[in-house]
């Protein structure tokens, strides 16, 4: 696996509404990718809500506007969720990704327990009650993602031009990717985005961390770039550990609320720019979106359905 001395940045917009920061409208949305981008992601991993009430979408037409203003704003890479709720089904969650073709899209790559109820733990007041509902049903929940619904994604996103950022939550996950690699549906160069910190997948430990990467090299060898998400207040630790070994990165609202200790972050561009200042401590570069393109084979801003 070769060492990113270019660092990919990825954000990812979609904030929970636990945060008094959440962004709802598509104007609110795109607004943050770009802020994101400014602050020098190369990547913006898109979700879409719906504005009546700020639940989770899929529907196309909550997608389209966003895309459009990204599109004329910005020269991120944007990458379309696949994932969209753990309460959908796979037909919902790749409408949109199906539909408008993006350079880049993610793949999560196995069914896993999905627990997210224990942050009603730590967070009383909502600004939606069925956000509450749904951490509470993630306690009875299988997030779906079968060998047919992986393979069925995959074949839509080589038909349509799409590359996939690989979401890999557990070793298993590893060794699903390398089984559709070896079969030549998943095609590399690959972007194994390995999480961690959430119920039900792989946890936070360095030591964790590093199985994750023993075995991305033992599986992937060299035809993969490796990024790293730390969910929660792991997200800076991890990802400084995983920058040291050679990782890209990805920072979002989506999978930590937090800019310091008990110190919500106001934006996703505000969780860039400290992973930012962290890379160039270390001498990294930061990776510019056209990089980015060259480093994980996408198709290029104009070939897209948007």
């Amino acid at each position: 696996m070769a060492t990113a001395r270019n660092v990919i940045i990825t954000s990812a917009i979609h904030t929970p509404s636990m945060s008094k920061y959440l962004k709802v409208s598509p104007d609110e949305i795109a607004d943050a990718a770009i802020g994101a981008a400014e602050a020098g992601a190369a990547i913006v991993h898109m979700h879409a809500r719906d504005p009546r009430d700020g639940r989770p979408s899929q529907k196309p037409e909550h997608f389209e506007p966003i895309l459009d203003k990204l599109k004329r704003n910005t020269n991120a890479v944007i990458n379309i969720t696949t994932g969209g709720s753990p309460h959908m089904s796979v037909e919902e969650r790749m409408q949109p990704a199906a539909l408008f073709k993006p350079e880049l899209a993610s793949l999560n790559m196995g069914s896993m327990n999905f627990g997210l109820y224990p942050m009603l733990d730590r967070f009383k007041d909502f600004a939606h009650e069925w956000e509450r509902e749904g951490l509470e049903r993630s306690r009875d929940l299988v997030f779906k993602n079968t060998f047919q619904d992986i393979e069925t994604i995959l074949e839509i996103g080589n038909a349509n031009g799409t590359r996939f950022e690989f979401e890999c939550y557990d070793i298993s996950h590893l060794n699903n990717l390398a089984h559709f690699h070896s079969r030549g549906l998943a095609k590399g160069p690959l972007f194994v985005q390995s999480v961690f910190g959430l119920l039900g997948g792989i946890g936070a430990h360095p030591e964790d961390l590093m199985h994750m990467r023993r075995t991305a090299d033992r599986l992937l060898g060299d035809d993969c770039q490796w990024s790293i998400l730390g969910a929660g207040k792991n997200q800076m630790p991890l990802a400084t550990i995983g920058d040291a070994m050679g990782s890209h990165v990805r920072v979002g609202l989506e999978a930590s609320l937090w800019i310091g200790p008990g110190k919500l972050a106001s934006s996703n561009a505000e969780q860039v720019t400290r992973i930012r200042t962290v890379l160039e401590a270390l001498n990294f570069e930061i990776a510019t979106p056209d990089e980015a393109r060259q480093m994980l084979g996408l198709n290029g801003k104009d070939n897209v359905g948007f």
